[in-house]
Parts: C-alpha cells; structure tokens; sequence
C-alpha cells in the first residue's frame, strides 16, 4: 500500500536530503514529493507519497531524529477516508457530492447523510446511502447537537461536510473535530448577511459572484480556507441568474476542497492553510 507522510518544522539547510535519504534506506520509493518554505515564519512544509513496505512506526522515529525536535510528522495509509454529510433543504450540493461518490471520482466514503429536514431523503436513498433524520424544532442546540454526536462518535468519520447544512454548530461541537469540518458558502459574506444574499448583491450590481469552502471554527465563516471560486456576471444577470451561478461555483468549490482534503494535501497553520494540489 502507498502512504502520504505530511511533515512541518522549522526550516534549516538538509531537509529534502535527510528525508530522502531516509526513505531510499528503508527500500521505499517516493513516487511524489512537493515542498513549501514559509519564508516569514521559517517554516519547512512537505507531503510526500512513497510505495513499498515499511515498519511505519520505525520510520517515524527514523524521520524524527533527522529533523528538529519540533517536527510534526504524520504518515497515512494512502486509502478512502470516511466522511458523514450533513444537508437541510438546498440540494445542489450533496447531490454533486452523492454522483461524485457513485462514480467512484470522490476518495472517500460517504457513511451517512444527518439531515435536519426530510426534503432530501429520496435523492439520498436512490444511491444507497443511510439518510439520518435529525430534527432540530423544539429542542435546545445542546440537545440537538448531541443527538448528532451519537451518530458521529460511532461512525468514527475523517470529515464533516456540511453541505449547505443550515445551523449554526457550537463551538463544543467544533471541539470534537478540529479541523475536520468542512463548509461551503457564497463568498459575500460578510458584505451581505441573511436571507437572499443574491437579492441583495443584484440590487447593488455585483460584478462576481463567489464561493468558498472552509474549515469550521468557533468564528463564523472565519475559519481557515480551502478554496475560492469565482464566475463573472454583468448587468443582464437577474438574481436568479445570480444564485444559478452561484450554485454551480458552490459545487465546485465544495467538491476541490473535499479532494484536497481526502487526499492529505492540506496544511492547517493558524487560521490558513498550506495546499499542495
């Protein structure tokens, strides 16, 4: 089986040698390797993919005494990840996710779908996957959220993938998976908040329309992004035009997120990430 090792430390002269290096005397080739130095912090980013059979532990400690004591260093099976995905009403984009999946294009496994609305049962259930109906009216976000976490904690998913999923999650949700959560939204926030945000950037003539996808954190839409999209409009774009668009560039964007994602090429560093697409 091919392994991913993900590596970030405090830069110095060597690097790529002693990695190298360490491999080639463990009889592993590396079939890629790509490399980024953050220049304003000093920092050595590398994901590197090997093939061949290997004590992984023994390999770890024989990376670590090569490199500074604070090296983080992480080596995963290179294999499909788990993944839950949480939907309400709009279905544009888990159902992008759910033909991805069926065609075998998105690297991973979809375990379930945890929707708070009924809306999107059937379309889940013509690919064979469990549609999990958990209803959020008349109960306390604490009791909501922790009837989700049942589901989650069993299943034991790599990645959350809220898929226009419209609730707010606490920061105690969050806690449970740093990281690991992943949403999409239109990329005027904060410019235009609440309901009809394409209404709203018609009436003011907006030139782009855009779409990111993020990680989530206790701040809202603030946490560290994945990908950006964007399509051009022009004055003949109606606000239903506007939200076509808008869906289209939201799939898009969810669906390179969700592979850099599933296929270990993403560096979390304060709240950025480093991408090795």
């Amino acid at each position: 089986m091919n392994h991913v090792i993900l590596i970030d430390c405090q830069d110095q002269k060597g690097l790529i040698s002693k990695i190298s290096t360490t491999l080639f005397d463990a009889n592993l080739n590396i079939t890629e390797m790509k490399e980024h130095v953050d220049v304003s912090s000093n920092t050595f980013y590398m994901r590197c993919e090997f093939a061949g059979s290997a004590d992984l532990e023994k390999l770890k400690q024989t990376l670590s005494a090569q490199l500074p004591r604070e090296a983080h260093i992480k080596i995963n099976p290179k294999k499909k990840k788990d993944l839950i995905v949480f939907a309400t009403k709009e279905h544009h984009c888990l159902s992008d996710i759910l033909i991805r999946h069926s065609f075998g294009e998105l690297n991973g496994e979809i375990k379930c779908v945890i929707a708070n609305h009924r809306d999107l049962r059937d379309i889940v259930m013509k690919f064979g996957i469990d549609f999990i109906h958990i209803p959020h009216e008349n109960k306390s976000k604490e009791e909501f959220e922790r009837e989700i976490l049942e589901v989650t904690k069993k299943l034991n998913p790599d990645y959350l993938v809220l898929a226009k999923f419209m609730r707010i999650l606490s920061p105690n949700f969050v806690s449970h998976y740093p990281n690991k959560i992943i949403n999409i939204h239109h990329s005027f926030l904060p410019a235009f908040i609440g309901a009809n945000p394409y209404r709203q950037a018609f009436e003011r003539g907006i030139k782009i329309i855009g779409a990111t996808a993020h990680f989530v954190t206790d701040n809202l839409d603030e946490g560290p992004i994945i990908t950006q999209k964007t399509n051009q409009v022009d004055h003949s774009y109606s606000a239903d035009d506007m939200k076509k668009s808008g869906r289209d560039i939201e799939r898009l964007a969810l669906a390179e997120a969700l592979a850099h994602a599933l296929e270990d090429r993403i560096f979390v560093t304060g709240n950025k990430t480093v991408i090795f697409g």
